[in-house]
Order: C-alpha cells, then sequence, then structure tokens
C-alpha cells in the first residue's frame, strides 16, 4: 500500500521505517522469514526443540568414548571414521598419508563388483601407490611390488591383499604409536576425559 496524502498511516509508517538502522530491519526480515518457515513446517520446529538437544548430548557423548577407543587397538582406530580422518591429518605431518590412502582405496577397490572396473580400478592403484616411482608411492618390499604387479595380469578383489597388509603393518607399529603420544591426540583424548567427567558430575 502507497499514499502520498498528508496524515496518511501508510506515509507515518515509512518514515518510521526509513529511520530505523538497517541492520533492524535486516534482523526483522531474518526473523519473519524463520517464523514463516516454523509456522509452514511444525515438523521443523519439534526438531529444533528438546529431541535435537538429546541427540547432539548424545553425539558429543559417542564421539567422547569413541576417541578414548582408538588407543585400545589399530582396528578400533580404522573403525571410526573420525579416527580415520584424525589419523590420516597426523600422517600429513609426517608426509605419509599414502600410506593409508593406499589402504582406503584397497578397501574401496574390493567393494567393486564389475570385472571391467576392477581391471581399470586395479591398474589406477598400482600405477599411483604401488609401482617403483609411483606419484605416491608406498613403502613396500620389492617381493611384494612384484607379487602384485602379476596379480593384474588377472585383477581380482584379492590382488593388493599381501601389499595392503603390508602398508597396514608398518602403520600399525610405526605410525599408530607416534599418533597416540602426539600433541593433537593428547588434546583430543583431554577433551573427551574432560566431557566424561563433567557428564557424571551432572548424573
Amino acid at each position: 500500500m502507497s499514499c502520498w496524502m498528508p496524515g496518511c498511516p501508510a506515509l507515518s509508517m515509512c518514515r518510521g521505517l526509513a529511520a530505523l538502522p538497517i541492520t533492524c530491519l535486516e534482523r526483522a526480515k531474518d526473523l519473519k522469514t524463520r517464523l514463516g518457515i516454523l509456522l509452514h513446517k511444525p515438523e521443523l520446529g519439534h526438531k529444533i526443540g528438546s529431541s535435537s538437544k538429546l541427540q547432539l548430548g548424545s553425539r558429543r557423548r559417542d564421539s567422547s568414548q569413541e576417541v578414548l577407543e582408538w588407543r585400545e587397538s589399530f582396528d578400533q582406530l580404522l573403525k571410526s571414521k573420525s579416527g580415520v580422518n584424525a589419523f590420516h591429518t597426523f600422517l600429513k605431518t609426517e608426509f605419509s598419508e599414502e600410506n593409508l590412502d593406499f589402504w582406503l582405496a584397497c578397501e574401496d577397490f574390493k567393494k567393486t563388483r564389475s570385472k571391467t572396473k576392477l581391471a581399470s580400478k586395479a591398474n589406477r592403484i598400482f600405477e599411483e601407490f604401488v609401482q617403483s616411482e609411483a606419484p605416491r608411492e608406498v613403502n613396500i618390499d620389492h617381493e611384494t611390488r612384484e607379487i602384485t604387479r602379476k596379480n593384474l595380469s588377472g585383477a581380482t578383489s584379492a590382488c593388493f591383499n599381501e601389499a595392503q597388509a603390508k602398508t597396514r603393518t608398518l602403520m600399525e607399529k610405526d605410525s599408530y604409536p607416534r599418533f597416540l603420544k602426539s600433541a593433537s591426540y593428547q588434546d583430543m583424548t583431554r577433551q573427551a576425559a574432560s566431557r566424561g567427567s563433567s557428564k557424571r558430575s551432572h548424573t
């Protein structure tokens, strides 16, 4: 509605709005949009309520326990997505993340069902990680490298098993103990322990 007659309510309202700071107007628009979403989607309002707080709390408790479980075994670390991410970040500081990337590539490779894709994936993995002077060459012995090369002639989901096992052992015996002693992991465990003690004090 618009009106240019003196004393028109719309004109007075426009002048009043014009006098407000721009940030106030922007906040008002944002609030209106959010209220509109909640009014049209009542289920969204439910998610924003107490149930989401409970879910968030549960996730925090789970993640805290998970962080502490990583030190139990290398398997526990590899089972955890966030654990793998944290370990990968650590390996980057040591310039050895290709070992974990190769292990993950092998895990993904084993899930391949198409024989055509299996062969092409096998060649890509071999060229990137296994062959001598590969761009991201993993640290395996010459014999294992040659066995893997021969396996490519009749690629199966098991053709990288030996090379993957050697790389895993190297990470478990060498990189994993250093990760557990690293400042980044020590910080994570302290935070996890702190959240755990805070939870106990509130129960």
